[in-house]
């Protein structure tokens, strides 16, 4: 085996450690500890199957060249020997490729109008409706976790989770496609409020968040929290319940601030914001490790900050630019009911080029 693949021993040995962990009976009774095991033994899981096809290539390429010199026929089979084992090293050496540990996580996202007064709350509604068209699309849960709504009909600010259905492989999880569509989505296009018929731009704010598996995986001292409660209100500040069912919980030291009104019961509006706290905690965990591997996980600080314009959808043109890949197509009507996956497809070829170009500079 000419290769030297030896930083593939301690994965191996971490998986056959996963496999043990998994079939203790403790283990297994812990819905919670499961998922997070399960989700690094799929990750673990590419990386042996791929190392092994590479033994097994390399073995036969050897075999046949030690052959070769008394049997021609071994020595007709060394070129498609040799190509299949360099295909097998190349796999290898992409599957090594350090993967976001998140992605086979569920998301919660926050799409947040901008500037641009109801425009940009209608804009926002289209947003969220893309996003739940898209999942959708991919089989995924949708769940409106709360809701602002303004005065024609849009979103001043709405949160989505989106889970998958069952257990998936990392490369096809929810935070693996969404986690690129953190940032500022700007439009082009008439409002329904412009009489004279020209066109505006205005923008919303998207924030995708990993969620936690549950409770217990992100611990929060419940003295660390300020839970306030009020009445909801609905569009132009009218209140719309008589009772304080709204919750507004604030993380004291980090300052974060959820708020749910959603629900017509208390208990359910705190369930809900503390599922988006940890949510938002687990997205600034992921952003200081990502302080700390810039170049290896270069995606994950975008996917945390919205001050970043990522995107234009233009109407008049039908058109959708990704300013970070370069990806454009003239299919807007297509994207804005679910048609997403070529613009995420793009963010995931980019990010992937990137991540084996900062293997190469090792």
């Amino acid at each position: 085996m000419s290769e030297d693949f030896s930083a593939v021993e301690p994965l191996l040995a971490e998986y056959a450690d996963l496999e043990r962990d998994m079939a203790d009976p403790a283990v297994a009774s812990d819905p919670g500890a499961m998922r997070r095991l399960g989700r690094r033994y799929a990750e673990l899981g590419r990386v042996v199957t791929a190392h092994r096809a590479w033994r097994d290539a390399s073995t036969d390429l050897n075999d046949a060249r030690e052959l070769a010199a008394d049997d021609a026929d071994f020595a007709a089979e060394l070129p498609g020997l040799a190509e299949a084992e360099a295909a097998a090293a190349d796999r290898l050496r992409e599957v090594l490729v350090p993967r976001d540990p998140d992605d086979a996580r569920d998301v919660i996202i926050e799409v947040k109008a901008g500037e641009g007064g109801e425009e940009s709350a209608l804009f926002a509604s289209d947003l969220a409706r893309m996003y739940a068209r898209y999942a959708e699309r991919m089989g995924w849960a949708v769940e409106i976790l709360d809701a602002a709504d303004s005065e024609l009909g849009g979103y001043k600010d709405v949160r989505l989770a989106i889970k998958a259905r069952h257990a998936v492989e990392p490369q096809e999880g929810v935070w693996a496609h969404l986690k690129y569509e953190g940032g500022v989505h700007r439009v082009q296009r008439v409002p329904v409020t412009e009489s004279q018929g020209r066109i505006h731009t205005s923008a919303a704010g998207v924030l995708v968040m990993p969620e936690a598996d549950d409770p217990g995986e992100l611990e929060i001292d419940t003295a660390d929290l300020r839970i306030d409660v009020f009445r909801s209100s609905g569009p132009g500040g009218q209140s719309v319940n008589t009772t304080d069912s709204a919750v507004r919980i604030t993380h004291v030291p980090t300052g974060i601030v959820v708020s749910m009104q959603n629900e017509k019961s208390q208990l359910q509006n705190k369930e809900a914001a503390m599922r988006v706290l940890r949510a938002r905690l687990l997205a600034e965990r992921a952003a200081a490790a990502a302080a700390e591997e810039a170049d290896a996980r270069r995606s994950q600080v975008r996917t945390v900050d919205r001050s970043e314009r990522i995107r234009t959808y233009n109407f008049p043109e039908n058109r959708i630019a990704d300013h970070r890949t370069g990806y454009k197509a003239y299919n807007l009507d297509a994207v804005l009911d679910g048609g997403l996956g070529p613009v995420i497809a793009s963010a995931i070829e980019m990010d992937e080029a990137e991540r084996l170009a900062a293997i190469g500079k090792r």
